[in-house]
């Protein structure tokens, strides 16, 4: 889009317009406000005094660009007489104090509240007599839009400068547009496709915007190959970011929950509710569910006719083992549970406090509880 306005010819911005909202899914009226206010730059650059405010109108459909000056209505009560020094300025009106005076007990409220006005700058401002001659039904405060001559033709800096103000609020429509896309989806799973895998890193195209898979959110028994389509839990989106930035995980306990919200539609509903989840990514999972509803039976709801769904969510993980136990209110009997599958024969809440149990098993069943290297018990 941006190689084609080298100079700014107004018959081809069409063509541009529809080019840059295909290219870059913007909406038309976004894509039509970046290049008004282009052309606006591009016309006082050339044509424009220092100190006003213009404003550009294009119709597509016509080809047709028109231009505005923009000046506030102003009387006496808002304005102190103006200054000829305020024309060699483009910053807003001056706000400074009027030469000082020597202090005089005769001076009044009211002189220092005019004193704090700024002046009269005619490249800004109109005074309200003056505003009605050209809008019978225009008031003080309005922004009064004053028709000035057309120019179409425009010279190679005006040009270039014009180009630039496209490319930057292209830029940050953009940066908008996929940080409100991808806001919704944080703390939710989207398919990604792997691009390549450089180093430790694997890159991941999400569709409108690539992102990078660390190593500290991968699974350590997972191999990644260009194409392969994996789904990833969206953490975090950050907009503060030099560009929208996505924190991806496959590691995250959150992908597991998200997984089963896919696969069951009891979770997604909310009959059945995810209370806990532990993780060791690639190794195995436990989740605690319980049913909202009387007669729903959460952890068949989880696993599914002859183990279809809970099976879905485990090929997704690479084979990662995972335990479905019930919640239950009652911290013993939820231990209880928590370590399944071995056998409990008695549970004793000795700190309360800092969520601390002895659990008491028989001989044969002490290795099963602890699980191998630890696991079982840890998570």
């Amino acid at each position: 889009m941006t190689d084609k306005i080298q100079t700014i010819d107004i018959k081809e911005l069409s063509g541009a317009m529809a080019q840059i909202c295909d290219e870059k899914g913007l909406g038309t009226e976004k894509v039509l406000e970046i290049v008004e206010e282009a052309l606006a730059a591009a016309y006082k650059k050339d044509y424009g005094k220092k100190g006003q405010i213009i404003k550009a109108e294009f119709n597509p459909k016509d080809q047709a660009v028109s231009f505005f000056q923009l000046k506030e209505v102003v009387d006496k009560t808002t304005r102190l007489p103006e200054r000829k020094e305020d024309y060699t300025t483009e910053d807003e009106p001056s706000q400074a104090e009027p030469t000082a005076k020597t202090e005089t007990a005769t001076e009044t409220p009211e002189t220092e509240e005019q004193e704090r006005l700024p002046y009269f700058n005619g490249e800004k401002d109109i005074y309200l007599k003056d505003a009605k001659k050209i809008k019978k039904d225009v008031k003080l405060g309005d922004s009064l839009a004053i028709k000035m001559k057309t120019e179409t033709k425009f010279g190679r800096v005006a040009a270039q400068n014009a180009k630039q103000v496209i490319i930057q609020k292209l830029r940050e429509a953009e940066k908008e547009i996929l940080y409100r896309e991808f806001k919704n989806k944080e703390g939710k799973v989207v398919t990604a496709t792997v691009q390549h895998v450089e180093g430790s890193n694997v890159y991941l195209d999400l569709g409108k915007m690539n992102s990078v898979l660390p190593p500290s959110e991968q699974v350590y028994t997972e191999n990644y190959r260009a194409g392969q389509k994996i789904k990833v839990y969206v953490d975090k989106v950050d907009k503060d970011a030099k560009d929208t930035a996505i924190i991806l995980s496959r590691a995250n306990p959150n992908l597991v929950s998200q997984l089963f919200t896919l696969e069951v539609p009891e979770i997604f509903t909310g009959t059945v509710v995810i209370e806990s989840i532990a993780r060791e990514a690639g190794s195995r999972s436990k989740m605690a569910i319980k049913s909202l509803e009387e007669g729903v039976d959460p952890i068949g709801s989880c696993v599914g006719q002859k183990g279809i769904r809970v099976q879905a969510v485990i090929d997704e993980l690479g084979g990662e083992k995972i335990d479905i136990i019930e919640y239950n209110e009652d911290p013993k009997v939820f231990i209880t549970h928590a370590l399944s599958p071995a056998k409990i024969k008695f549970v004793d809440l000795t700190d309360e406090e800092n969520k601390k149990a002895t659990v008491y098993v028989d001989s044969d069943q002490l290795s099963l509880a602890i699980g191998k290297k630890g696991q079982n018990v840890r998570l």
